[in-house]
């Protein structure tokens, strides 16, 4: 099976089912002498793990990270760092009914027409736990990114027709206290009461919801990214929209800006007399990025995702001969994935910029 890997320079490969014996990554190209704080990726994965509240599922994962290599007296080696988080709550059984037969809107039918062999316990590699991995190495990634004044906050905006309103982004810091004061994880207490009351109303109903979740990546340097195949929004959407669920990715104006005229969506440069790597833009539409290549402004985007595709409902559907059959969600899944996958999206994000960040330095070495 390909695509198991991601990034370039600072390049990770994931590897692990949901109901084998553990998940795990190796993180190649960290480079050496970066603190490395296993309590601080322990909780990074106290975000993303099962059975936090009643608004998500109830799979009791304790998400342990081991770090079995690249890492000594707490830092970085530079050699590969592997780094393994054992499933400990598996209920096989509870999947024993879909063993012949395809979920709608799963990858059931499409893994067994690709592979002819499909592990249909939770959806073995195509589950979402694949991507606890992913959040310890983006733990990783956050602090090299550190390092550099790179900071990287993402919350809950919206939750069906439900929509926070825009935030004040002057204190990611404070931003981040009061997303991490509700099980909604958005940044709007008063959103994020009206988004836990829809969330368990739909749980109650047997149904799921989808929702959006809104990132700011602030102190990006000028100059990362490439301007044609690897357009670092580009890498940000590749990112974004290889995480489970996701429908879709929008940067900067998104498809709003598309109604706006060229008058109206230029961002006017603010000039600096003293110093133009400085330089500022009047507004940012542009979402911190021009040309592919960011500008030094903040990066902003919006990711959305789908409903969760197991409802406890009756669904008609067919099995692997083709016959007719229904099929009901069982198990514990999640009604909304949002607040789960927040810290996941962060994850995906500074993996990315950490690859452009080293792809950057590397110009400066040849120059």
């Amino acid at each position: 099976m390909a695509g198991n890997s991601f990034g370039d320079l600072f390049r990770i490969s994931t590897f692990g089912e949901s109901h084998g014996k553990a998940i795990g990554v190796i993180l190649d190209g960290c480079p050496p002498n970066i603190a490395i704080d296993e309590e601080f990726i322990q909780s990074e994965l106290d975000k993303r793990k099962p059975g936090q509240s009643k608004i998500t599922t109830q799979r009791k994962e304790s998400d342990t990270a081991q770090i079995l290599s690249g890492v000594f007296e707490g830092k970085s080696t530079g050699t590969p760092i592997a780094i393994l988080i054992p499933n400990e709550d598996q209920r096989s059984k509870d999947y024993s009914h879909i063993k012949d037969i395809f979920r709608p809107s799963h990858a059931d039918y499409t893994y067994h027409m690709k592979y002819g062999h499909r592990d249909y316990r939770g959806g073995g590699r195509s589950s979402a736990r694949e991507t606890a991995a992913r959040v310890a190495a983006g733990a990783i990634a956050k602090s090299f990114l550190k390092q550099h004044g790179i900071e990287i906050f993402a919350h809950v905006s919206g939750v069906g027709k439900i929509e926070s309103p825009n935030l004040d982004t002057k204190d990611l810091n404070a931003l981040l206290d009061l997303r991490e004061s509700n099980i909604a994880r958005c940044a709007d207490p008063a959103t994020a009461k009206e988004m836990i009351e829809y969330i368990d109303a739909v749980r109650k109903s047997g149904d799921t919801v989808g929702g959006r979740i809104s990132t700011i990546i602030r102190n990006v340097p000028v100059g990362l990214g490439e301007p044609v195949f690897d357009k670092l929004h580009a890498d940000l959407a590749k990112a974004m929209m290889s995480i489970n669920a996701v429908h879709g990715f929008e940067y900067g104006s998104g498809f709003a800006g598309s109604e706006l005229l060229g008058s109206q969506h230029n961002d006017l440069f603010i000039s600096d007399e003293h110093d133009i790597n400085q330089t500022k833009t009047h507004t940012n539409f542009s979402g911190g990025i021009q040309g592919g290549i960011s500008n030094g402004m903040d990066i902003t985007f919006k990711t959305a995702f789908k409903p969760v595709a197991t409802i406890m409902r009756d669904q008609q559907t067919i099995d692997s001969n083709g016959n007719e059959a229904t099929v009901q969600g069982k198990g514990r899944h999640d009604p909304c994935v949002v607040s789960r996958a927040v810290i996941i999206v962060e994850a995906m994000a500074a993996l990315v910029i950490a690859d452009h960040l080293l792809k950057q330095s590397s110009y400066k070495n040849v120059r």
